[in-house]
């Protein structure tokens, strides 16, 4: 894992009980959750040239170096997407991840933009139910997906909504959300497909707050009525925004490990978190691109401690990713009792 910005050392005990304990997430992307083998045994059945000779060489590549090796590797890696039973696989691997950490819930971003370049849209449904199928059967874990839009690619909104309508149908998705490049791409574009996509009942998220200030979130809030935000650490640039996400207990994605990573915090620095924490803000912990940034849930969990969060603080924010799922609350009540008796484990 990166090395970051530290404050005090992790007991044992603490970095056993955050290994173990039974989590939420709900800012992952299952493309930047997919491991450098799963792409290197796609590039093979498909055929698609990689930039290196060989499994060893390309799991050294996928390693992140900086930003814009990040894009060299996102890019190389999503050509590998070549077939609907490449979606299968790679959406199967996600459960595993997830199982593998002890992330019973998800709440998953696909990049839905680029389907229909490739896809009919029955095939990479079929293809998805056919993925989550095999992962539910094999690991207790549960995920629901939210297509997103591409920002930089704002003309297939339309397809996107019908897309994510038609996988809503059959019990795929469970929301719309946008992401991908913040800047020069504002919220105010997408206005008017999210205002439909709530008339069809759908949940709605946005990437905001990352690469673009307080203005991003101010339009995900206003225009899009984004009901969370993905990412949003650059609402401390302005007090009223504070005030409003405070006021309506918005939650955020916060996933600092990826902040570090892109450059939006330094890594000498601690991560703002703690003080929009701090501020009353409803914040909770996620891995945005694992894979891609080398770390996980876990760890991101780790990354905090180590900046001085209390196990209290920690159980919190996990607490709070699971309200702020779209889990209707039977189904919360399920994973309420869950972490009940953990804490009595642990207690």
């Amino acid at each position: 894992m990166r090395q970051t910005y530290t404050a005090t050392s992790i007991s044992p005990e603490i970095a056993e009980r955050l290994r173990a304990m039974p989590k939420v997430e709900i800012h992952v992307h299952v493309e930047g959750a997919t491991d450098a083998e799963t792409f290197y045994q796609m590039a093979q059945r498909n055929q698609v040239e990689l930039p290196t000779d060989s499994l060893e060489a390309w799991k050294s590549f996928f390693e992140f170096r900086d930003f814009s090796h990040f894009i060299q590797v996102y890019t190389a890696a999503v050509k590998c997407l070549q077939t609907p039973e490449d979606y299968a696989l790679m959406i199967e691997r996600l459960y595993k991840r997830q199982a593998e950490e002890n992330i019973r819930y998800t709440e998953a971003f696909l990049s839905a933009s680029f389907l229909k370049q490739k896809f009919q849209d029955d095939e990479i449904l079929d293809a998805i139910a056919a993925g989550r199928a095999a992962g539910e059967a094999k690991y207790d874990c549960r995920i629901n997906l939210i297509p997103d839009i591409a920002r930089e690619i704002p003309d297939s909104q339309d397809h996107v909504l019908e897309f994510v309508m038609r996988g809503k149908e059959r019990g795929l998705f469970v929301g719309l959300g946008v992401g991908g490049l913040e800047v020069g791409y504002p919220p105010e574009l997408f206005a008017e497909t999210y205002a439909a996509a709530h008339r069809q009942g759908l949940r709605l998220v946005a990437h905001a707050g990352e690469a673009v200030g307080a203005e991003s979130i101010w339009g995900a809030v206003n225009t899009l009525k984004a009901e969370r935000i993905g990412h949003g650490i650059r609402c401390l640039d302005d007090p009223k925004l504070v005030e409003v996400l405070r006021q309506h207990q918005i939650p955020l994605e916060v996933s600092p490990q990826s902040n570090y990573c892109l450059g939006v915090v330094k890594p000498d620095q601690p991560h703002p978190i703690h003080k929009m924490v701090d501020a009353g803000l409803y914040c909770t912990v996620n891995s945005d691109d694992p894979a891609m940034f080398s770390t996980s849930l876990t760890n991101e969990y780790l990354t905090l401690a180590a900046q001085g969060f209390s196990w209290e603080e920690l159980w919190q924010l996990n607490l709070n990713a699971l309200e702020a799922t779209f889990l209707d609350e039977v189904e919360k009540d399920r994973y309420r009792d869950e972490w009940e008796q953990f804490v009595r484990t642990v207690s």
